[in-house]
This record gives structure tokens, sequence and C-alpha cells, in this order.
């Protein structure tokens, strides 16, 4: 997938300055959550951190979890059930397309 094929929202163009303006969250909360693997910015051939706006969304939600008293390892744990859940879900939903195809194409013949 080339970087045009890539949602406005996925694209990692934004500073880490500007995110942190935009969440309210400091430089080096940012930074933390990036340590604590809750957050995945791309670098650039400088080494500067990009982020999207799906990026800040998901600062934006873990914030909210934190103020809430909910612990990094916790938010960790629920984020990759979710993308677990995500692809499972993807998956049967590939599954049950490919069994309707091969039943149709095999009743078309």
């Amino acid at each position: 997938m080339t970087q045009e094929d890539v949602s406005y929202k996925d694209k990692k163009v934004i500073s880490i300055g500007i995110v942190s303006e935009l969440t309210g969250l400091s430089v080096r909360q940012i930074r933390y959550y990036e340590e604590r693997k809750l957050i995945y910015p791309q670098r650039s051939t400088r080494g500067t951190r990009k982020y999207s706006f799906a990026d800040v969304e998901r600062l934006m939600d873990i914030a909210n979890k934190r103020e809430d008293g909910v612990q990094t390892a916790e938010i960790l744990k629920d984020m990759k059930k979710k993308e677990q859940a995500l692809k499972s879900g993807q998956f049967k939903k590939k599954m049950l397309e490919g069994q309707i195809n091969a039943h149709f194409r095999y009743k078309n013949r």
C-alpha cells in the first residue's frame, strides 16, 4: 500500500508539538505512551516523529482512560483485544465472501 492509498486520517504527517497542542498532553507523555507501545509514530529520515489524525484520536482515548485511573498495561491489553477482534471479523467476512463467491460460481456452471 502506497502513501497515496492511505486515508487522510491514517497519514503520518503531524509533528509531536502539534499533537501535544491538539491533545493537551505533554511531549513527555506522548513519548511515554510510545515507549509503552500504545502509539506507533512513523519516523522521518531525520528521526522526527510523525503522527496521524487516528493517532491523535487514540491518544485522546488513552488520556481519557488514564484520567479514569486505568493503567497503561490494561489499556494495551484492551487495545490488543480490540485489534484481534477486528482482524477476526475481517477474516470472517473474507471467508464468507469467498464461500458465497464459490457457491454462485459453482451454480452458474
